[in-house]
C-alpha cells in the first residue's frame, strides 16, 4: 500500500534536485500532479503522474556522486536562468545536483549527486560534518586574528561556531568549519577588517580535493564512498 509522501521530499528521494530547489519549482507553478499545478507543502503518492515544466519525472534508479573542482565564475545552482550554472557547466549526462554551495567567488571542493537523503544527511547542521578550506586574505595575518576567529565571530544575528584555525603563510590560513552560513569565511574575515583575495575547500568530511583539477570531476566510489557512509 503507498503512502503519501511530500512533494519537496518525492523530488529530492527520486533525484530531481534539493528540497529547498524543489520548493522553489513547485512555488513557481512549475510542477504538477495529475495534470494540475501543485501546491506548497502538498503530499502525493509515488503512483501519481509528476511533471516538472510538462516533462514527466521518473526516478533515477544508479546512484551518483561526484566530487567536482569548481572553478571561479561558476554559480551552484540548477537554475537554467543562470548561463554559469554548475549542472550545465559539467554536462554529466544525468540528473544531479550540488550538494550546498560554493560562492561564485570561490574555487574548490563540491559535491554533487543525485540522492536526496545523502544531502540532507551532508548539509545538516546539528551532525557537525568539517569542510576544510585554505584562504588568503589582503594584508598580513596577526595572531590575535587566528585566535580571534577561532573562537567564534558575530555574524548574520549569530555567534559562528568554534572553529580549527592555523596560519600557513603571511596571508594565508587553514580553516575548519562544522557550519555554513551565508558566505561565512568572508563575512568573518571583514569583522576584523580583512578582505578574502583567495578562497578554496579543499576537503568535505573526508572527501579531499587532492590533485583534481580545477574544472574536472571524479565519481566517489570504493573505500572513499563506504567510509563516507560510515561518517554519515
Amino acid at each position: 500500500m503507498c503512502q503519501e509522501i511530500r512533494l519537496n521530499k518525492y523530488l529530492s528521494d527520486v533525484g530531481v534536485c534539493s528540497r529547498r530547489e524543489a520548493d522553489r519549482l513547485i512555488e513557481a507553478g512549475r510542477v504538477s500532479i495529475d495534470g494540475k499545478i501543485a501546491l506548497m507543502g502538498q503530499k502525493i503518492l509515488s503512483t501519481q503522474n509528476i511533471q516538472i515544466d510538462g516533462k514527466n519525472i521518473k526516478r533515477e534508479e544508479e546512484k551518483v556522486l561526484l566530487a567536482f573542482n569548481k572553478p571561479k565564475g561558476i554559480v551552484c545552482t540548477t537554475s537554467k536562468k543562470d548561463k554559469d550554472n554548475i549542472v550545465d557547466y559539467l554536462n554529466y549526462g544525468k540528473r544531479i545536483y550540488p550538494i550546498g554551495r560554493l560562492d561564485k567567488d570561490s574555487e574548490g571542493l563540491i559535491l554533487l549527486t543525485n540522492q536526496g537523503e545523502l544531502v540532507d544527511k551532508i548539509l545538516r547542521g546539528s551532525n557537525y560534518h568539517e569542510k576544510e578550506y585554505i584562504v588568503t586574505v589582503n594584508k598580513k595575518i596577526t595572531p590575535e586574528f587566528i585566535r580571534a576567529m577561532g573562537q567564534g565571530v558575530p555574524i548574520l544575528d549569530v555567534v559562528t561556531r568554534p572553529c580549527q584555525i592555523e596560519a600557513i603563510g603571511n596571508r594565508t590560513f587553514r580553516i575548519i568549519l562544522t557550519q555554513g552560513l551565508n558566505r561565512q569565511i568572508r563575512r568573518m574575515c571583514e569583522y576584523f577588517d580583512y578582505r578574502v583575495v583567495e578562497l578554496q575547500r579543499v576537503r568535505v568530511m573526508n572527501i579531499r580535493l587532492g590533485r583534481l583539477k580545477l574544472g574536472t570531476y571524479r565519481r566517489i566510489v570504493g573505500t572513499e564512498l563506504e567510509e563516507l557512509m560510515k561518517l554519515l
